[in-house]
């Protein structure tokens, strides 16, 4: 069966690396979970509360990473997902992963990125010319990556499938599992 890699680090959301992960190996998919070291990840629980401006962070589940970027071979996988939470901001400047991007964007195949994911589209330098949904903070760097935000819970650009935030999972994972399909 086809492989999907789940690019990520401690500090990702809860839910937006569960949910595509279990959603992949009910699709019958094979997953590995990288991040910049083989270990065990903490990830944390976002909520929207009332009153607030913004999400609140709280600690979540643990999970082990099978592989390290560097440890990637690109070429064994079929797709690509970027998960959000706080991790994209600090993944992003990993060399490694910014290859590995760079892999799926230039070979086509297909990427779900959901709400800070596409800042490590950004930092691989992927998104010029495309258009990305993400969460609506990361619009900015969207737009200073060359690429046009779209407030949309499940956008699909090509083989790109991105969407806002967790609330948007039923949507953006049924239409990557479509871009996944037709590829395959």
């Amino acid at each position: 069966m086809a492989k999907v890699l789940i690019v990520t680090g401690d500090a990702a959301e809860d839910l937006e690396v569960f949910y595509p992960y279990q959603r992949l190996l009910e699709e019958g998919y094979e997953v590995d979970i990288a991040a910049p070291k083989a270990k065990k990840l903490q990830f944390v629980v976002h909520d929207f509360v009332e009153g607030f401006d913004t999400y609140t962070e709280k600690p979540g589940h643990t999970w082990p990473a099978d592989l390290a970027f560097a440890d990637v071979d690109a070429t064994q996988y079929t797709a690509l997902v970027v998960p959000g939470g706080r991790a994209p901001e600090y993944i992003r400047g990993d060399r490694h992963l910014q290859e590995i991007v760079r892999h799926f964007a230039g070979s086509g195949k297909p990427i779900a990125a959901l709400c800070h994911g596409p800042l490590v589209l950004a930092a691989a330098g992927v998104l010029k010319g495309r258009e990305s949904s993400a969460y609506p903070a990361c619009a900015v760097d969207v737009e200073n990556a060359s690429g046009t935000w779209v407030d949309s819970e499940a956008h699909v650009d090509g083989t790109l499938v991105t969407g806002r935030a967790w609330p948007d999972h039923p949507a953006w994972m049924r239409a990557f599992l479509k871009v996944l399909r037709a590829a395959a």
